[in-house]
């Protein structure tokens, strides 16, 4: 085994980084990173862009800071600008390599990806990271996972489980592999550019501004990010602020990192523990490690159940989907009539960002009030939000729809009881109250 393909997906990062770990003991004389960009072209069933400008400029800024990184360790990171399925076998046999190592990731698309590589006759091996906990941890194997999140987590913490110490950042790599192409359409920084596309318009108000300051995409943002997270000793106020609407401190905004992989959970977990044995452990600390666990729980319910998930009935039994274009057009446009919920959806296409609250408030009244099918509203996040994450999104869109996890069988909120509790004096509504 001469030379191994490292192809990084929703992993981009080198700290905590196992797939490059099960590269290297493979005993490879020569290692080769890739990534392959998404097809900015792809519009989903509802007729809009799949990736939409905000995701499309985060990532583009996460892989130049990884490029950056690759560097620093005297190796290389190979951006490819075609789809996995085709682009990888061409560049494994232009190198002499038949092996691939990568994350695993469990959602149809991803795991099609994978049966293709194989099929073209690679041999890939997954690795599964991007949970908090390993699945092999679990008390049960993952086909009996709870049907409830409560039961999940509450017997995680009777077992006293935690997450396995994060790997550190590689002190060197195996060389690059001496065929390596040395001129190909595009270079490095052309295929980002074209995946970057138009910059968004930097706005103020905005509750992650990435478009200016140190919140940018990648690694070396994300880990300077938790760091003063930290020291502003941010956890302890978490539980009580999480329901903000506006600012930057409210919430931790791990997200956007955590979504590319640019920041690994046990990284964020590891450095919370050592901020809770420094300044003590309160209920706003436990809820960070409460929402990690939920994250865990969404990818555990992709392993469990894989495409149910994206079936329009979810988990539920078969049911007429409704949907109404008209209604679902208003909604995207922030233009349905609803003070909040219109406000919400501002900021959304405004920023790429939204706070956990009212993702929930609109994608209820999306499904509930307007009538629509929830699996428009799922790619209309996956289109807009710079955080998206394919367990997550799904998860979510699933439990409000009444098609997932949730025991009371669907969530409806009522936006003007939601405006009254988290709102109450219209700030927010008047601050995107506008487009």
């Amino acid at each position: 085994m001469s030379t191994v393909l490292v192809w990084l997906r929703n992993d981009l990062r080198l700290h905590d980084q196992p797939v490059l770990q099960a590269a290297c003991q493979l005993g490879a004389q020569h290692l080769l990173p890739v990534v392959c960009l998404p097809d900015v072209q792809a519009t989903t069933r509802w007729g809009f862009a799949r990736i939409g400008p905000h995701r499309r400029a985060w990532l583009a800024n996460t892989l130049q800071n990884l490029l950056q990184r690759f560097q620093d360790l005297r190796s290389k990171l190979c951006i490819l600008n075609q789809p996995a399925a085709i682009a990888l076998p061409v560049l494994a046999r232009t190198v002499g390599a038949t092996t691939l190592v990568c994350e695993d990731i469990a959602a149809p698309e991803e795991q099609a990806e994978v049966a293709a590589l194989r099929a073209a006759g690679l041999q890939v091996h997954t690795v599964w990271h991007s949970s908090l906990l390993h699945p092999a941890q679990l008390p049960w194997p993952v086909a009996q996972l709870p049907a409830v999140f409560t039961p999940f987590r509450q017997a995680i913490e009777r077992a006293g489980l935690q997450p396995a110490a994060p790997l550190p950042v590689p002190a060197a790599l195996p060389p690059l592999p001496p065929e390596l192409p040395t001129a190909s359409p595009d270079t490095p920084a052309q295929a980002l550019a074209a995946l970057a596309g138009l910059p968004p318009a930097a706005d103020a108000r905005s509750a992650f501004p990435y478009l200016q300051g140190h919140l940018q995409g990648g690694e070396s943002a994300a880990l300077t990010h938790l760091r003063q997270y930290l020291e502003r000793g941010l956890p302890h106020s978490y539980k009580r602020t999480r329901n903000g609407l506006m600012g930057l401190n409210y919430s931790s905004k791990w997200s956007p990192w955590l979504a590319t992989g640019a920041l690994s959970p046990r990284q964020a977990m590891a450095q919370l523990r050592q901020f809770e044995a420094t300044h003590g452990a309160r209920d706003g600390s436990y809820w960070l490690w409460f929402e990690l666990l939920w994250r865990d729980y969404f990818r555990f319910l992709h392993l469990q159940q894989g495409a149910a998930l994206y079936r329009a009935r979810g988990l539920g039994p078969a049911q007429a989907t409704p949907h109404n274009d008209q209604h679902f057009a208003a909604w995207c446009a922030g233009q349905t009539g609803q003070p909040l919920v219109d406000a919400a959806i501002r900021e959304l296409a405004a920023t790429g960002y939204l706070s956990n609250r009212l993702r929930q408030v609109a994608a209820s009244y999306l499904i509930h009030d307007l009538g629509c099918d929830w699996r428009a509203g799922a790619a209309w996040f996956e289109a807009q939000l710079l955080d998206y994450d394919v367990y997550s999104n799904q998860g979510n869109w699933l439990y409000i729809a009444g098609r997932g996890t949730d025991p009371r069988g669907g969530r409806r909120f009522d936006p003007v009881k939601q405006a009254a509790t988290y709102d109450p004096d219209g700030a927010y509504q008047r601050l995107w109250g506008t487009a």
